[in-house]
């Protein structure tokens, strides 16, 4: 309209520029890799390629003896840890790096025979703990597996 002052151009609103993604993973307190939730080999074997130092040669190997032990077994990460179960009947084991170790969780670890010497405040749970100059005792860890997978899971 006549005598009315012309309206300003509305300029565009500046977005911030997209991040490039990163191709290392987060690595969170005690060097817990952050891997995104997922099923199948694949993010199981993202997570312990991130797994820093000597760590990630203790996740290959506890991960090669539990496919080795359990044909079929189920792979997941969830809450950024691996988790190994045995379809309809749930997940029996888990791993998590903190800064000095490994925390490898048998879910049902109070059922196992001997039982896993770290104990948690969840009833059932045991743990075992792996220090870098540790030497796993493959045969006994393979034999808690075995167990751990004959009994029923943890539904998560």
């Amino acid at each position: 309209m006549a005598g009315e002052p012309a309206s300003k151009p509305v300029k565009a609103a500046k977005t911030p520029a997209a991040k490039p993604a990163s191709k290392e993973p987060v690595l969170l307190s005690g060097g817990n890799p952050q891997i995104p939730k997922g099923y199948g080999d694949a993010p199981v074997q993202a997570y312990i390629a991130a797994m820093p130092g000597w760590k990630s040669a203790v996740g290959r190997r506890l991960d090669q003896i539990i496919a080795r032990t359990v044909p079929g077994v189920q792979k997941a990460i969830k809450w950024n840890s691996p988790f190994y179960g045995v379809q309809d009947q749930g997940w029996f084991l888990s791993f998590h790096c903190f800064t000095r170790y490994v925390k490898v969780a048998f879910f049902r670890g109070a059922l196992l025979n001997p039982e896993p010497p770290g104990e948690s405040k969840q009833k059932e749970v045991r743990y075992l703990d792996i220090y870098e100059n540790d030497v796993i005792d493959e045969a006994q860890f393979e034999d808690w597996v075995k167990q751990a997978a004959a009994l029923p899971g943890e539904r998560m």
